[in-house]
């Protein structure tokens, strides 16, 4: 990642000949709890991380984008005209960027030309949502630049029909909300059906504990099957139950499906709804008890994702059972699933023991070396420059 505002300010000069109208930055987010609930308009708590993306961005007089990363540069910026940008028209990483602004004038607000130079600290394919903070920065720029003045809850929205329409991954509005929403100290609870949300303390440092990332480096990518999969079996097991979405369902339900539906698609409907009870269940801790005491919860919501879902694998289910083993708190694979990450909470006094015992564990499996870092809850998505 570019060091500072100004280098990255410094690099868009060099790329395009010109200076930028400003920097942007969105965060990338980690999953709190709630997982594969969000496109079933249930609930999530994810909050925005302390790693984020950053746009340079400068207006043009005409209806090209050009759009180039500090990671590649060598590589020409992808240019894209807006007046013949069409959905599934964008390979690669600049679908992301280029399909937020096909997907604000597919909303109704007409975006002028720009040159964009993106730079990242968030993990790709680690379940952090870099794809999310990159939709976002992109978003935030451009609503700023047109002066559309277009509410943070419809940014999201922009950012989740870019991500499903034009790079075709089915995913829901968590990602986009935490990172356009988030606060710091705080998680942010969202109700993925109405759009509302509320923050809820998430006071690490004050509790004296650390949310470990165990990033396992088995890259995952939302836009293979099995992710479109489990969302196709959600969709059948609500419409068996005769449901608009599995929301609408209770643990209490849980028996008369078990007699409706075959056993794959009962378990994955058994974990979205206990999923959503454990989201609740998480937010009514965190505000009476405190964050030390969600860990069963975050336990809970890995045995559901490992066995229901079946969206773990063995270095996630490894990564999870060492931290445990090793004094975490609680722990849980965290993400879309099928790789990625995982996430320990943890006493600050326990960390380092943690971290000795996973990176022994994998090397003893003979996985790759995870890459393990810890992160707060830091702000959402704003100009920085």
């Amino acid at each position: 990642m570019t060091s500072t505002p100004h280098d990255l300010a410094a690099a868009f000069t060099d790329r395009f000949g010109t200076e930028p109208d400003g920097l942007w930055s969105a965060p990338g987010r980690v999953n709190v709890i709630g997982e594969h609930t969000d496109y079933n308009d249930g609930f999530v708590l994810p909050f925005a991380i302390n790693h984020s993306t950053t746009v340079a961005a400068a207006l043009r007089t005409d209806r090209l984008v050009r759009v180039a990363s500090t990671f590649a540069p060598d590589e020409a910026p992808v240019t894209a005209d807006l007046d013949t940008l069409e959905e599934g028209g964008v390979d690669g990483w600049a679908a992301y960027p280029l399909g937020v602004l096909w997907a604000m004038e597919q909303s109704g607000h007409r975006i002028q030309g720009m040159d964009l130079l993106v730079d990242s600290s968030v993990p790709v394919g680690a379940g952090l949502s870099s794809s999310a903070a990159l939709e976002c920065s992109v978003a935030v720029a451009a609503n700023d630049l047109a002066q559309a003045g277009i509410s943070r809850r419809e940014l999201a929205g922009i950012g989740q029909l870019a991500e499903n329409r034009m790079v075709g991954a089915p995913t829901g509005i968590m990602d986009q909300s935490a990172s356009l929403l988030g606060e710091a100290g705080h998680a942010v609870f969202l109700d993925c059906r109405s759009g509302e949300s509320r923050l809820v303390p998430l006071d690490l440092e004050g509790a004296g504990l650390e949310l470990m990332v165990i990033d396992t480096r088995v890259s995952h990518s939302h836009s293979t099957g099995g992710y479109a999969a489990r969302r196709r079996s959600c969709e059948l097991g609500a419409e068996l139950m005769g449901v608009p979405a599995l929301r609408d369902l209770s643990v209490k339900d849980l028996a008369e499906a078990a007699g409706v539906l075959d056993e794959e698609t009962f378990r994955r409907v058994r974990h979205i709804v206990t999923e959503n009870a454990r989201v609740e269940d998480t937010v009514r801790v965190l505000s009476e008890r405190g964050p030390a005491e969600i860990g069963p919860l975050l336990v809970a919501s890995h045995a559901s994702m490992r066995d229901d879902f079946e969206i773990s694998c063995a270095e996630l289910d490894t990564a999870v059972d060492t931290a445990l083993d090793a004094g975490a708190i609680g722990a849980r694979m965290t993400g879309g699933g099928f790789g990625g990450a995982a996430i320990a909470l943890a006493r600050v006094g326990a960390v380092t023991a943690i971290r000795d015992a996973v990176e022994g564990a994998f090397s003893a499996a003979g996985f790759r070396s995870p890459v393990i870092f810890s992160v707060l809850p830091g702000a959402g998505a704003a100009r920085v420059a």
